[in-house]
This record gives structure tokens, sequence and C-alpha cells, in this order.
């Protein structure tokens, strides 16, 4: 490598490093005042990670809080199946007081993806009344019974206005909070869908009506045991969805 030419910079994991859902602490050859996470992404197709890259991007320069990708020094956000982020200081909601503050958060960002284009090979819920296949989703894989009462959840769903949605912030480890901000991290199951399907937190923390809460809880049961299919918890959502 000439002299002149950017060099990869080396992150490798901390001695005492802690996995954080999926995530590890990094120490920083070049910047030991940066503190970093980790994540593997070798399931994440090229496409998909460019993607998902911009969206972070776009949602960074609004002020939306979230764990950005930090470049090598090449400008390289992918390296062999590794992204770098920023380290999220903070920790998970525990009352329902943080739990509406997840919500805010999380309205904000659909307010701020209203119209955004779906992640190449992804599929919204109310496409699957019609489609088969999206990104890790194959309804032919599952029981025919099964796959009418998910659909039967999303087709309550249709007409709705859809933005990016975050996938799972119903997770705690997937949230980090401050006193003055909240953090959504691991964006590998966004896409563009209705709302709602981020909307159902512990205790019901959105304040959606009754029948809004159900037909959330339904569609959200529904998608997750797709796109999960066919390990325990998988076949535990659908489980909870109910027959049409």
């Amino acid at each position: 490598m000439a002299a002149d030419e950017p060099r990869p910079r080396t992150c490798y994991p901390r001695s005492d490093a802690t996995g954080l859902h999926g995530h590890w602490l990094l120490d920083d050859s070049e910047r030991c005042d940066t503190r970093l996470m980790g994540r593997t992404q070798e399931r994440v197709p090229k496409l998909l990670r460019s993607d998902l890259t911009e969206l972070i991007h776009y949602l960074d320069s609004e002020g939306n809080a979230r764990s950005s990708a930090d470049p090598d020094d090449c400008g390289r956000l992918f390296v062999d199946g590794l992204v770098v982020m920023k380290y999220m200081e903070g920790g998970p909601p525990e009352t329902q007081s943080d739990w509406r503050r997840v919500t805010d958060t999380l309205r904000e960002l659909h307010r701020l993806t209203q119209g955004w284009p779906q992640r190449p090979g992804w599929r919204s819920s109310t496409d699957l009344l019609h489609a088969e296949t999206g990104t890790r989703i194959d309804l032919s894989a599952m029981p025919p019974e099964g796959v009418i009462r998910c659909r039967a959840a999303w087709a309550r769903l249709i007409g709705r206005q859809t933005c990016v949605v975050h996938g799972n912030p119903n997770s705690p480890a997937n949230v980090r909070m401050t006193a003055d901000r909240v953090a959504l991290i691991d964006w590998h199951e966004s896409h563009v869908d209705v709302p709602d399907l981020d909307l159902v937190l512990p205790g019901n923390a959105a304040g959606l009506d009754d029948g809004g809460h159900d037909n959330a809880a339904q569609a959200s049961a529904a998608w997750e045991a797709t796109v999960c299919w066919q390990d325990e918890y998988s076949v535990k959502r659908l489980a909870e969805v109910r027959a049409v």
C-alpha cells in the first residue's frame, strides 16, 4: 500500500467487552478516545446494507437519535461483514414513562419517513396479502391455515399510510436511554410498513385505543411469525394470531 493511501482502521474487541444484544464494544487502534460498537452483518446482502446506511444517515441529519455507522479511514461502512457504529450511552427503558418517551421517538421516525421507498427485496405486511416472499419471509413454508390467519390480520391495515418502521422497538435491548435522549439500535429489521407495527409497546405506552391496539398486536404477531419462521419464537407468535 502506498504511503499516501488511506489505511483501513483496525478495531478489535475489548478484553473486558460484554455483548449488547449482538453488538460488541470495540477499541479503536487509531482513536482511543472513541467508544464504538461492532456487529457482524454477513446475512445482510450488500444492497440492503447500503440502503440501510442511507436511511440512518438521513435520520442522523434530522436529529433522530440512533447508533450511526462509523466509516473506516477508507470511507467504508461495511468490511468483511462487520459494521462499526458509534456507541450509544444509556440503558433500556424500565418504566411506563420511559416507554412513552420511546413512543415519541418512534412517532418522530414515522413522521420523518413518510413516503420513504421500500428497501430492495422487502415487502410490507399488506404487500404479503398477495406476495409469497420477501427477504427472509416465505409464506409457502408455513402451514396454509396459518398464512390465512396472518393475512386476515394484515388485511385490517389496508389503506393506512406507510413509513419506515424500526421493526423491533418493543425489545428493551434495542433502546438506549439517557435523561435527555432516546436512541434506537439494531436496525436490520427496519422496512416500510404501517407505523402501528412499531407501537405495540409494553403497557400500551403508545395509547392506542382498544380496537387499534388489537389490530396492531395481531398484525405484529403475524409479522414476527412469518419473518422468523420456523423457530420456537415464531411458532409461539403464530399461535397468538386468532383464527378467522
